[in-house]
């Protein structure tokens, strides 16, 4: 594939990423749970009020531990949305139980509360909510809902670092929350993530599983004299590297999320006749919540639209592209999975969304991109 000269997404050092790697290689550990590790979990325990934050290879790996924790079985159900990524619902495959598809918000792109109100049955046995594009989907329904009915509930928070939900921040919403730092979100380390945990009976055996299921974690606290396997787990630590590149982009966090909600009102700017006129929709932050910028999306018309609307902005350089195919009607989804009702509001956004390119230094690609949309959208306004 050609490369574009304005890309979605490009990867964006800009603090002491390099300096903290050396540092790292200076202090002769490389492996999981050296002090960049404790360092940035530290951190990322102040970020988001939760009780403990666990490092972890990938926000996959982070939803995998989280369904461990679950003790999900053959036989037991997750209620989520169809419209997300492939890792929220392998997590809970992958434990031999049944994802449940629901619908979404039309507005926020959300889980939508009444869905997941009608798909409990007695096998529900939690709920993950998906903060789509850093908002914050309406917590306290689905808490009202797994608490009427001994439920858990769980964040998938990959792209939510730093948005807040009637002022709580986005990891401390539920029993545990997933956060992805791969290179496309807000605080990167190329790969990597994070399980947060505000239960504090689920410590101590999350810090199991993720060390291969041994209580390694205690015994380098000096709890135990020597350490051994415990329970099931797999190795879900980052090497020293990864979370060393990370620290130094959580000290920035805010600065990260400050730009790109600035280039988020450029566009909502750029773009709001069009939205007026009907021409096209743009991303909705209900006004409880806090975004952190994550995407700039474009509602078109139809999927014939947004298809050549992509067409159009590759031809001038600009990488726009789509997003999730819904789970419930992948060849995966359909396998290990079902949808409870219709989920018409979740194939109708699927096939209008468009997302814009969003990362820290685009000022110089943010205007050609707005111009280039615009010539498409207001050619084929009349």
């Amino acid at each position: 594939m050609a490369k574009m000269q304005h890309p979605f997404n490009h990867p964006s050092p800009i603090g002491k990423e390099l300096e903290y790697i050396q540092d790292a290689i200076a202090r002769g550990q490389l492996s999981g749970d050296g002090y960049y590790t404790r360092l940035s979990s530290r951190m990322l325990s102040e970020a988001t009020g939760a009780q403990a934050a666990l490092l972890t290879h990938s926000c996959t790996a982070a939803l995998e531990m989280a369904a461990i924790l679950l003790d999900l079985r053959e036989g037991d159900e997750v209620i989520m949305p169809s419209f997300t990524f492939v890792s929220t619902a392998n997590a809970v495959a992958l434990r031999g139980a049944t994802p449940v598809f629901v619908d979404i918000d039309p507005r926020t792109l959300n889980i939508d509360p009444e869905a997941v109100a009608r798909a409990i049955t007695p096998r529900t046995k939690s709920i993950t909510a998906v903060h789509y594009a850093g908002v914050p989907a309406d917590m306290d329904a689905l808490r009202a809902l797994a608490d009427a009915h001994g439920l858990s509930l769980v964040e998938d928070a990959a792209q939510a670092l730093g948005s807040t939900y009637k002022g709580r921040k986005a990891g401390q919403l539920a029993d545990m929350a997933a956060f992805s730092f791969h290179e496309t979100k807000n605080i990167i380390s190329g790969e990597g993530g994070a399980l947060t945990i505000c239960r504090p009976d689920l410590i101590e055996r999350a810090e199991i599983i993720r060390e291969k299921g041994t209580n390694r974690s205690r015994f380098l606290r000096g709890q135990v004299d020597k350490y051994t396997w415990v329970d099931i787990g797999s190795s879900f630590l980052p090497s020293e590297l990864i979370a060393a590149f990370l620290a130094a982009q959580l000290e920035q966090v805010e600065k990260l999320n400050r730009q790109r909600l600035m280039f988020c009102q450029r566009y909502a700017e750029a773009f709001a006749d069009l939205e007026e006129s009907g021409r096209g929709r743009l991303p909705y932050c209900p006004p409880d919540c806090e975004s952190n910028g994550h995407m700039f999306y474009l509602l078109l018309r139809d999927i014939e639209d947004r298809d050549a609307f992509i067409s159009f902005m590759r031809e001038r350089g600009v990488a726009t592209p789509f997003h999730y195919v819904p789970l419930h009607s992948a060849p995966a989804g359909l396998r290990y999975g079902r949808a409870s009702g219709a989920l018409a509001v979740t194939d109708n956004i699927s096939g209008r969304l468009v997302r814009l390119p969003m990362y820290f230094c685009m000022n110089n690609h943010i205007e050609p991109t707005i111009a280039a949309a615009r010539k498409y959208l207001l050619a084929d306004s009349a």
